[in-house]
């Protein structure tokens, strides 16, 4: 795996040498070339102004355009514009279209929300018009936490599986979690369950040895592997499957936080205490992740799916019962919307009493940063954990360049002590709350498949705001002055870095 990663880059690393070494040696000998070369960078800036990115996605860009002007605007067009292959739309859009016939809202289920609230009417239904998937009310939801917890359940989960059991999973990593799972899966295989897995390539880079999928296919397990990673400069390496799925049988479901790797149950230690969270869901809302995986399997694959053959037996739904509305939803890069910030800046411009958040990184665009001190400003209690100890030393570096601002605004800060929390949740007033896999940062909210799961009014509700309070007694607070002490040094060095943070 280490001699795959490192050819990897040292090709990379080449290509991009050659290129910056071939546009300046132009440059040199032929002033026309460099005329062309400042063209394309003035005709870039544009491109970038006028576009519908994030502002600070455009500022990222800008600088190193203005301070290289021979090849920045040229790296910009080959690199910076995240657009997929007309190619990719057009399956996209086919499928979206097999996607919204197969997700269809209950009447029924809109108008109880609707005279019941307002408000979480009008945020289901966004949910539903742009990422296609519909609120229900027949689903119960258990919160999981911590990832030995999800654990335990999901291999309780897996062992009753009848028909088929689907895995969608940003990192998977042979050891104590993965080899239980993979036991089970091998049994049902056996049993005649219809197993599939989709693992990220960059996510398992490091994880899997090469050809890992070869040898799930072997024992009966079918697999994809989502954007495989070439050694080329390519754009297409920015979106990646950031989506933990399971879906059993169409009537149990987990999602949110937590990777198949030993690390994510403390079975090793990596970096302190690893706190996390899932959701397990069970009811008529399992079929928005059914709906989810199949529609990105059936791109991977070219192969038609009959998606109404993975309904659950009506048997099964029968039994279906109701506690508050439940609503899984999925965040693409290959469209215009941002779903998962715009479900977030719904929740904090809704809040009357408070907003708890969980997160791993905290590196916020100018949209949320505003929410959340206007939101502080106008008296709710907001408060966001994020963790003490950083799985990347840069990214907790642009974290923490962030805790200034908020802190002065009111925002309450908090860092979690014993290590290292990966739980993304976010829970508003007692009534709502979303738990997923979206982190709030730029590639989570503009560059990844990403799914979440939005709550109005359901028991685990008061779960994610029990868990988020009783994490506050081992967690540190951080205050203005805390942030006005840091030394000046890091001080520029976190500046510089959050400069740059929509491009790592």
């Amino acid at each position: 795996m280490f001699s795959r990663v490192v050819l990897f880059s040292v090709a990379i690393l080449l290509q991009l040498v050659v290129l910056v070494v071939v546009v300046w040696k132009f440059s040199n000998y032929f002033p026309l070339f460099y005329g062309l070369c400042a063209l394309l960078s003035l005709v870039a800036v544009l491109l970038i102004i006028n576009a519908k990115s994030n502002p600070a996605y455009k500022i990222a860009w800008i600088v190193p355009i203005m301070l290289f002007p021979i090849f920045g605007g040229l790296f910009y067009l080959m690199f910076g514009a995240n657009k997929s292959s007309q190619k990719n739309k057009r399956k996209m859009e086919i499928i979206g279209q097999k996607t919204n016939t197969a997700l269809e809202q209950d009447p029924r289920v809109a108008a109880d929300l609707k005279q019941e609230n307002l408000v979480a009417a009008n945020q289901a239904r966004y949910i539903r018009e742009y990422s296609f998937c519909p609120v229900y009310d027949r689903t119960t939801s258990e919160y999981l936490t911590p990832g030995e917890v999800k654990f335990k359940r999901m291999l309780e989960e897996l062992n009753k599986a009848e028909r088929y059991i689907f895995l969608e999973y940003f990192i998977i990593e042979e050891g104590i979690m993965w080899d239980a799972i993979l036991a089970i899966l091998q049994q049902k295989v056996q049993q005649g369950v219809d197993v599939r897995v989709i693992y990220d390539d960059m996510g398992c880079l490091l994880k899997l040895p090469p050809g890992y999928d070869r040898k799930l296919e072997s024992m009966g397990i079918k697999c994809q592997v989502f954007n495989r990673f070439r050694p080329v400069l390519s754009l297409r390496h920015n979106n990646r499957d950031h989506r933990k799925i399971v879906v059993i049988d169409g009537h149990t479901a987990i999602t949110g936080g937590i990777n198949l790797a030993d690390e994510y149950i403390n079975a090793i230690n990596l970096h302190g205490h690893w706190k996390d969270a899932s959701l397990l869901i069970h009811g008529d809302a399992v079929w928005n992740l059914t709906v989810m995986f199949l529609s990105l399997w059936e791109w991977m694959s070219g192969k038609n799916e009959d998606y109404e053959h993975f309904k659950a037996l009506p048997e099964q739904a029968a039994q279906f019962t109701a506690d508050g509305y439940v609503q899984p939803f999925t965040d693409s890069p290959f469209d215009d919307e941002a779903v998962g910030v715009s479900v977030y800046l719904n929740m904090i411009a809704q809040a009357q009493h408070y907003i708890y958040i969980n997160t791993p990184y905290l590196i916020l665009d100018n949209e949320l940063t505003t929410a959340l001190c206007l939101a502080a400003k106008r008296g709710i209690d907001v408060r966001i954990v994020t963790p003490q100890t950083g799985d990347k030393w840069f990214v907790h570096s642009v974290t923490r360049s962030n805790y200034e601002v908020l802190t002065e605004a009111g925002v309450l800060i908090y860092e979690y002590s014993p290590g290292f929390i990966h739980s993304k949740t976010v829970v508003v007033d007692d009534k709502f709350a979303v738990v997923g896999t979206i982190n709030l940062d730029y590639r989570s909210l503009y560059l990844h498949f990403e799914c979440g799961v939005w709550l109005f009014k359901t028991q685990s509700v008061a779960e994610v705001k029990q868990d988020f309070l009783q994490t506050l007694t081992i967690c540190r607070p951080i205050t203005w002055q805390d942030c006005r002490e840091v030394k000046w040094y890091r001080r520029i060095t976190r500046a510089l870095l959050r400069m740059f943070a929509p491009l790592m």
